[in-house]
């Protein structure tokens, strides 16, 4: 454990006990009147609550702070448009910054969570610096990571689906596969090179591998004329018996033949239990031999939560009652993908997408809203879905809207539409737009970006007696 600096002193504590200690006998009375409300996370849901809370409370007296491992907002709908180079990276990243018009905004890792002592321990991404937070109020939103069931082997050889860094990372490996292919004569060694594998067969899934299916068929038809187009191979691993189980069989039917259409291979009900540099291992006891695995297998969540005190969940998930608070805790909301909240209307769990966690975030705000004006009655969180839409390929897309099933062209112009309109601001909107917009027009660009050296720096020691920079300026002027 590093030793934890206060944050309105200078003094430093070996344990975090021995800083709480310190923290609430010193410091714990400073403005009591203000209320403090700490958000954790930068996702949907969290930036939803930041948005609402800086509309509410605008003229109140409290004090707003979030906190994130990155200092940008990921529209994670249009990730595997960034993974097909349709879209560049800043294209569907916004600066949190941007929605801070009164909180402030911390730009850290969660290190630790008390509940009981209403306290956050913090590290700064730059030196590892660890500070800790207080918080009259709190909402966790640190959504979750990759689930590769503690397989070590599939976590080395296969790219996840769940950042802006595997997007870029999946793009480059495909350019990369496509350059080694397009310099070997030999039919085996070019069709391996060529052989791309997705993992999973929920939304994620499909629209990653129609995305990259087309990507890659388009770059060689255009740009690598040494590349036999036969050699290409597009692989759908499904755990279930169809795809995309999140919506009805008609529509699922739909998709798969669609996706079978435009030479996708789909294997249904089988597993995917191990990996090595070249090949995937299937639960049949098979061997599929392949250079590029890309896992969209599930989300776990992070130890900060699973070993958080209090009631959890399947997966490590926290447990919240129809407020959304956690069950003893009254002031501390959860949402997103670290919380398991009950649909008492059909009896089970509301998904984990981003619909659901914006609208999480509406009432946590507005709840948060009536405990400062100390009003308990707060509202229960039930949310009917609007329907589920995903592009699948060229001009091609499902949707079902109230019940009602779109295909095709339709359902592909209707996605575009609702998440363009969903994007924050409007000179991302309009960047999105253009790039879609020449997309039929332009060649997709097979740059392949090499590696980018990130200095870090653990700790910086800091002389009191050396001049400032300004004192220096003038001792040689």
């Amino acid at each position: 454990m590093k030793d934890i600096s206060c944050t309105y002193c200078k003094e430093t504590f070996e344990t975090e006990s021995s800083y709480y200690s310190h923290y609430l006998t010193v410091h714990n009375s400073k403005s009591p009147s203000v209320k403090k409300i700490l958000i954790l996370g930068g996702g949907f849901g969290s930036v939803s609550v930041l948005r609402k809370i800086e509309e509410k409370f605008r003229d109140n007296d409290v004090e707003i702070t979030i906190v994130s491992d990155e200092n940008f907002f990921l529209f994670t709908p249009m990730l595997p448009q960034v993974a097909s180079g349709l879209l560049h990276p800043s294209s569907i990243t916004m600066p949190i910054r941007y929605f801070c018009k009164k909180a402030k905004f911390l730009h850290a890792i969660v290190d630790s969570i008390d509940l009981q002592q209403q306290l956050v321990t913090i590290q700064r991404i730059f030196d590892n610096k660890v500070h800790a937070l207080e918080y009259d109020y709190l909402v966790i939103g640190l959504g979750g990571k990759t689930n590769y069931f503690e397989n070590e082997n599939l976590e080395n050889h296969s790219f996840p689906m769940k950042t802006i860094e595997d997007a870029i990372a999946i793009r480059n490996h495909i350019i990369l596969m496509l350059e080694q292919a397009a310099q070997t004569g030999n039919f085996e060694l070019q069709r391996s090179l060529l052989t791309f594998a997705v993992v999973g067969s929920g939304f994620s899934g499909v629209e990653t591998i129609g995305e990259i299916n087309e990507y890659v068929k388009r770059s060689v038809e255009k740009s690598y004329p040494s590349i036999n187009p036969e050699n290409i191979n597009m692989i759908l691993i499904s755990s279930k018996n169809r795809v995309l189980t999140e919506i009805n069989e008609k529509l699922s039917t739909t998709a798969t033949r669609y996706l079978e259409k435009n030479g996708i291979t789909i294997m249904k009900n089988t597993k995917a239990v191990d990996s090595d540099e070249d090949s995937v291992i299937l639960d049949s006891g098979g061997k599929l031999s392949c250079a590029t695995l890309i896992w969209t297998g599930g989300i776990m969540c992070n130890n900060v939560i699973s070993e958080l005190n209090c009631e959890h969940g399947r997966n490590g998930k926290l447990v919240v009652d129809s407020k959304l608070n956690l069950k003893d805790f009254t002031n501390v909301f959860a949402l997103g993908d670290c919380a398991l909240i009950k649909d008492t209307k059909l009896d089970s769990f509301y998904p984990s997408t981003a619909q659901h966690a914006i609208r999480e975030g509406n009432l946590i705000a507005e709840n948060l809203n009536k405990l400062i004006n100390d009003d308990n009655n707060l509202n229960d969180f039930s949310f009917s879905s609007m329907g589920n839409m995903a592009i699948i390929g060229n001009k091609f897309g499902i949707a079902t809207i109230a019940g009602h099933n779109l295909s095709g062209f339709s359902a592909w112009i209707l996605w575009r539409m609702y998440y363009l309109a969903k994007i924050p601001t409007f000179g991302k909107k309009l960047k999105i737009a253009f790039d879609w917009m020449v997309d039929g027009l332009l060649l997709r660009d097979v740059t392949l970006i090499g590696s980018i050296k990130k200095k870090t720096i653990h700790s910086i020691n800091i002389n009191e007696n050396v001049p400032s920079i300004k004192e220096q300026l003038i001792s040689q002027s």
